[in-house]
């Protein structure tokens, strides 16, 4: 069955990686209820993640392309360094920093600690306040022109939260998007772009450490987990242009609702012996 559950936690992937409801949290969940009941694992989630940010690449490889010229041209001086496409490349680097700090100093507790479900299950209600609270009292004034350097590391400290599962990437910087006054779409818009450096480095690290484990202790194997990937990469594609034209005219409201339900769900059937933190 490992096979069929490997699609099925890439469509989960695939569908949630984008929206603010924690594609880890959602992977974390839904292996607990497969027939094999086991976590996936921070390897197997940071792996699949390869397939959705290959999506974002895929989907905004004329902004990258524009976006890596620039940055590149700033370097040698045939771009100002005031450039906006010069500033974006610069921004999600910095942006990019506090993940990966923090990802070296708390691997150990990410792979472990962080991945029990009371802690997700806490973490989907309490963003999703966060969320709720940001999409009603945000100012939502700014575009990606108005992004600054101070902002650049908020959004960066922000996406590091998303360490642990039930935070979720795009919703912990689109909720310091908000907060900071930027509109739905620029904040989406940037937290897809900040997150390609951060998911590239964890996926590829994951699977270089998988590739060299002779132990076989991973849940799933590489054909399963190729699959799962590649799902993942066609469901993901599909969702962010979705999401981006829904977030461009509507609220955040039913992904809070949702994020809220599931965690007090989660917290009852943890309670009630019905699955195991």
């Amino acid at each position: 069955m490992t096979w069929i559950e490997a699609a099925i936690l890439g469509l989960v992937q695939g569908l949630t990686e984008f929206l603010p409801i924690s594609s880890s949290a959602h992977l974390r969940i839904v292996g607990e209820f497969l027939p094999n009941a086991a976590d996936p694992g921070a390897a197997f989630t940071a792996i699949t993640q390869l397939g959705t940010e290959t999506a974002v690449l895929v989907f905004f490889w004329r902004d990258i392309v524009r976006i890596v010229r620039a940055w590149a041209g700033s370097l040698t001086g045939r771009v100002p360094r005031d450039d906006p496409d010069a500033r974006m490349g610069w921004l999600v680097i910095i942006g990019s920093l506090p993940i990966g700090i923090l990802g070296v100093l708390f691997q150990d507790s990410i792979e472990t600690t962080f991945r029990s479900l009371w802690i997700v299950a806490i973490m989907l209600v309490v963003f999703g306040i966060l969320l709720a609270v940001a999409d009603i009292y945000g100012r939502q004034e700014r575009d990606l022109t108005h992004l600054t350097w101070r902002h650049g590391v908020l959004y960066g400290l922000a996406q590091a939260l998303a360490l642990i599962p039930g935070v979720s990437r795009s919703g912990g910087t689109i909720t310091a998007g908000l907060l900071m006054g930027y509109t739905r779409e620029a904040a989406a818009r940037y937290s897809f772009l900040l997150a390609i450096p951060a998911v590239f480095a964890s996926g590829l690290y994951q699977l270089v450490k998988v590739a060299r484990d002779s132990s076989g202790s991973s849940v799933y194997g590489a054909g399963p987990t190729a699959l799962a990937t590649v799902i993942a990469f066609a469901v993901g594609y599909l969702i962010i242009g979705w999401f981006l034209r829904y977030v461009s005219t509507r609220s955040y409201r039913p992904f809070v609702l949702y994020r809220i339900g599931l965690g007090v769900l989660l917290m009852i059937l943890l309670g009630a012996g019905v699955i195991s933190a």
